[in-house]
Formats: structure tokens, sequence, C-alpha cells
């Protein structure tokens, strides 16, 4: 296992998976009603990329705190991607339950990853 520290937020595998997880958002609201471009499509999407967004940010922060600062925003808009999940499938837009796996992932990470930088 590699121990070197990340030179990179994109060498993070919270970073990664979050961004994975837009791409997938991106593909899977390619296909909600035209209607909803102005609505769930662009709610949903400006959630799933403020979750990677916020973790790029809040790597080249200086002090533990501001990282966390920025990785609880990024928590709170996964948390915001759930809901949006959840409205996604009762609407029967799409079927969310594999992008609502995999950001219950990125959220245990992304908390772990928050815990440990609190407690260094």
């Amino acid at each position: 296992m590699n121990n070197k520290p990340a030179q990179s937020f994109k060498d993070l595998i919270v970073w990664q998976k979050s961004h994975q997880f837009v791409l997938d958002v991106y593909r899977m609201s390619e296909n909600f009603p035209k209607t909803e471009i102005y609505g769930l499509t662009s709610q949903l999407r400006r959630a799933a990329v403020s979750i990677a967004a916020n973790i790029a940010e809040g790597f080249r922060k200086r002090t533990d705190k501001d990282k966390a600062r920025f990785y609880n925003i990024s928590q709170g808009s996964l948390e915001e991607c759930h809901y949006y999940l959840i409205l996604c499938q009762d609407l029967n837009y799409a079927e969310t339950g594999v992008l609502i796996s995999n950001l219950m992932e990125v959220s245990k990470m992304l908390r772990a990853y928050r815990k440990k930088i609190l407690n260094s």
C-alpha cells in the first residue's frame, strides 16, 4: 500500500470516487424530462459537482480547521444529492439505487478523512 502523501486533490480516493459520482449523475440526468432542465436536473448536477469541488478546494487550505470546513460543506452537498436521488426515484425519472450506494461510500470516506484531519 502506498503511504506517500497526496500531492494533489486528484490523488485522494475520496475525490476520485466523488468525481466518478458527478460523471454518473450527468449521464443519468441526461434522460430527465426537458421540463426539469432548470429544476431537478440543474439542482442535482450543481450539488454533485459541489461535493468534488469542495474536496478539491479544501485540499490546499493551510489549516486543518479550514480543510475540515470545506469537507463539511462537501458533506452537506452530499446529503442534498441523497435527497435529490430519492426524489428522482420517486418521480420514476431513474433507478438510483446504485448511485445512492456509491454516494454513501463517498460519505463514509469523507467523514473518515475529515475526522483524521481534525485529530491530526
